[in-house]
């Protein structure tokens, strides 16, 4: 049985903004992929997770994809984690993702820290914010949704 690969976020800024979830899949993980192995050793010291690390980032990435993903075909379970936030977007990640759900491999993305958001509640001067994480697929001579639609930020 396929193991599964895990999106870690970890903390922007303060060590305490980890969720327990998170820890516990560091924990539990048999292979861990770092942006940054110091970053994260930091991380897993305050938490005491001894979990093996590997560097994954993006000058070493393409070469390690494939390995990876055998190993998770065979059965282990690996989590990415950046040096802050949510990997895959600006940090590495993307191409490990696309080839693990290529394979089929379940791919689990934990909720956690991520920038913008609070940025975006705390007051920060922000013009317009547009989400369509969750929009449906609009058909064919039907408008989106309310909730979908364009709109200016507060």
């Amino acid at each position: 049985m396929a193991g599964r690969l895990y999106i870690v976020p970890t903390p922007v800024g303060n060590l305490e903004d980890m969720t327990y979830r998170a820890v516990r899949v560091l924990q539990e993980a048999g292979l861990v992929l770092a942006e940054d192995t110091r970053t994260s050793g930091i991380l897993f010291k305050h938490y005491g997770i001894k979990a093996h690390l590997q560097s994954h980032h993006k000058y070493n990435e393409h070469q390690t994809v494939e390995a990876v993903k055998e190993r998770i075909l065979g059965g282990l379970d690996v989590a990415l984690v950046s040096d802050a936030g949510t990997p895959g977007i600006s940090d590495p990640g993307f191409m490990l993702v696309r080839a693990c759900a290529a394979e089929g491999i379940e791919v689990q993305t934990l909720p956690g820290a991520t920038a913008c958001i609070p940025a975006l509640v705390s007051g920060c001067l922000v013009t317009v914010f547009v989400s369509r994480a969750s929009c449906p697929r609009r058909r064919a001579g039907r408008p989106a949704s309310k909730s979908c639609r364009r709109s200016p930020a507060p």
